[in-house]
């Protein structure tokens, strides 16, 4: 399997989830720079497809003026039209008039990089064209020389050199593997309270967990870091959500104290990541 088959799997499998997910969606793909299809439904036309990406060309040219674009949202009467990009691919969908556009907007924007971020890790240089390799060279024919005498000397036995210890190779490739910082993940804001609630613990999905353990080799996640939009951080412990109706929904339940410490409320996106001790 190559490199763009995986990319082109993991990504349809992505998409094919953010659909289950949201029925209104009516259809999606995804797309690079070079205007490649890379995933995409099976219920749209070709001629479609080239039809849109003709008129975010024209998006696009304009956005470079301006440092490009992260997202642009296109309201009818009969529904929306909206593009997110994300670095060289770009997620267009159609949703219906009665979509939630705050929920889908929010599950691609977590989703989408997530995949990216986890297929860069795997095959650092995606989507490339690999050229098939070149066929062997015939061998030349070797001629082996007629051997000639060889008088016999004196020999001298020279001492043995007892050998060297070294260090080991997966010592040394313990010593020179660079840290790594798993990418933060953007959630929205939820109330959490109780009396048995502790101040300094929020619950994440554990989807988003166990994510964030097998980038870590399985080590467990126990705390967190949260960033908010202004810049406000915070080092807490985390636990999974107990409650199944936030399963899959991009959600952080964030104590009020803590909320009122990093200036945030409910329905704010934050970002956050895991940290390793």
């Amino acid at each position: 399997m190559t490199e763009n088959d995986v990319y082109a799997i993991a990504l349809q499998n992505a998409l094919d989830e953010i659909r289950n997910a949201c029925p209104d969606i009516q259809h999606a793909f995804i797309f690079k720079d070079t205007g490649e299809i890379i995933a995409g439904d099976a219920e749209t036309p070709q001629k479609v497809i080239v039809r849109v990406l003709d008129a975010f060309n024209g998006i696009f040219s304009r956005a470079k003026a301006i440092g490009g674009i992260e997202a642009v949202t296109l309201k009818c009467g009969g529904g929306t039209v909206a593009l997110h990009s994300f670095g060289e691919h770009h997620l267009v969908m159609v949703t219906s008039a009665n979509a939630d556009l705050n929920y889908i907007n929010t599950l691609t924007r977590v989703l989408i990089p997530t995949v990216l971020k986890l297929l860069e890790k795997i095959s650092p240089t995606p989507l490339k064209n690999i050229s098939a390799p070149s066929p062997p060279k015939t061998p030349k024919p070797i001629t082996i020389p007629t051997p000639t005498p060889i008088e016999e000397k004196e020999t001298i036995e020279e001492p043995i050199e007892e050998p060297t210890l070294q260090k080991p190779v997966e010592e040394e490739l313990k010593t020179e593997m660079p840290s790594f910082e798993a990418p933060a993940t953007q959630l929205i804001v939820e109330n959490i309270g109780g009396l048995l609630v502790p101040s300094d613990t929020v619950r994440i999905d554990n989807e988003t967990l166990t994510q964030w353990e097998n980038l870590f080799e399985g080590k467990k996640i126990e705390y967190v870091e949260i960033e908010t939009f202004d810049g406000k951080t915070t080092k807490c412990k985390v636990k999974p959500i107990k409650d199944s109706k936030y399963f899959g929904k991009g959600i952080v339940q964030i104590p009020e104290k803590m909320q009122l410490t990093l200036e945030i409320k409910r329905g704010e996106l934050v970002r956050v990541k895991p940290i390793i001790e």
